[in-house]
């Protein structure tokens, strides 16, 4: 009787074991499943977490494209359009006809953009090229293709503690699928799409053929960022001979701005007979002019190699 009370006992005891066992389990997943409706996880109270389903890839920058946000928009129309009338307050000291050129200053945030988005590009292959040399000196070194990726995060690091830039985040998002099981080369080959850019497609290319074919990998490294670093230099030297032309190319369309102003409030009543009949289509021809020197000069110094 005593060993049926026992055996009852401990039999009542693993029935209260499992049912505070399926408790504990469905207060888990409950606690689980509201935290993945609020966007968290519950092993990582209060971090945030990307949504599930989302995917991969699709939030991946695109160098080949700069968006503005609507703030910086809105703030580079407004300036534009202020210069472009003070601009025809210049030539034709009259309000009315100064708004005809308000509307040009819309073009504001696309020649900011252009701009943006070049200096981001430039930064990105001079950053791309430091990544080069760093895994040309590891894979020297004998380490793995894998680690040399992650020892050029830390390289870029400590060139730009602030966080290595674009390249980091690249060369971060290139190591996180390679943890995931993707090909080295499939990552390459996706960050040369959306780069754009020359010497990042030939590295792809034949980094990817290298790694098939049981290639070199060290004297390919080494050759391409011997390639890359030339033409940057050359690059470089380019820019500092041109700056100086530059800036006289931008005193001199300037100065005929400066001298009307210096003109219309030192000897406004001499200034007259350019702001009625036919003045007003010499300024207007003038202001062409200059448009059409700025357009040509932005051409002469861009050149691209």
């Amino acid at each position: 009787m005593r060993q049926i009370q026992i055996s009852a006992r401990s039999g009542a005891g693993r029935a209260s074991d499992r049912s505070g066992s399926r408790r504990r389990w469905r207060k888990g997943t409950d606690e689980e499943r509201r935290s993945r409706d609020n966007g968290t996880d519950a092993k990582n109270d209060g971090v945030e977490r990307p949504e599930r389903g989302s995917r991969p890839g699709s939030a991946l920058p695109d160098y080949k494209q700069y968006t503005l946000g609507r703030k910086t928009t809105r703030l580079a129309a407004a300036v534009g359009c202020t210069i472009l009338y003070g601009v025809g307050l210049l030539f034709y000291s009259n309000p009315l006809l100064a708004l005809l050129l308000v509307p040009g200053g819309f073009y504001a945030p696309r020649l900011l953009r252009n701009y943006m988005r070049s200096r981001r590009r430039r930064i990105l292959n001079l950053q791309f090229k430091q990544t080069l040399f760093s895994l040309s000196s590891s894979l020297s070194a004998g380490r793995s293709v894998e680690n040399a990726f992650r020892e050029a995060i830390r390289d870029l690091l400590l060139l730009d503690p602030d966080g290595g830039g674009d390249m980091a985040a690249e060369l971060n998002i290139i190591c996180t699928r390679l943890e995931y099981g993707q090909p080295i080369e499939e990552a390459l080959q996706d960050f040369s799409r959306r780069a754009g850019m020359e010497d990042v497609a030939r590295f792809a290319d034949v980094f990817s053929v290298c790694k098939r074919t049981g290639g070199d990998l060290i004297e390919v490294v080494r050759r391409t960022s011997g390639i890359i670093g030339e033409k940057l230099d050359i690059e470089q030297e380019i820019a500092v001979s041109v700056a100086q032309k530059r800036f006289e190319a931008q005193a001199l369309l300037l100065s005929p701005l400066a001298m009307l102003l210096f003109m219309n409030l030192s000897a406004g009543d001499y200034m007259q007979p350019m702001h009625t009949g036919v003045g007003l289509v010499i300024s207007t021809l003038a202001l062409g002019g200059l448009v059409l020197c700025y357009g040509w000069i932005s051409k002469i110094m861009n050149i691209p190699l």
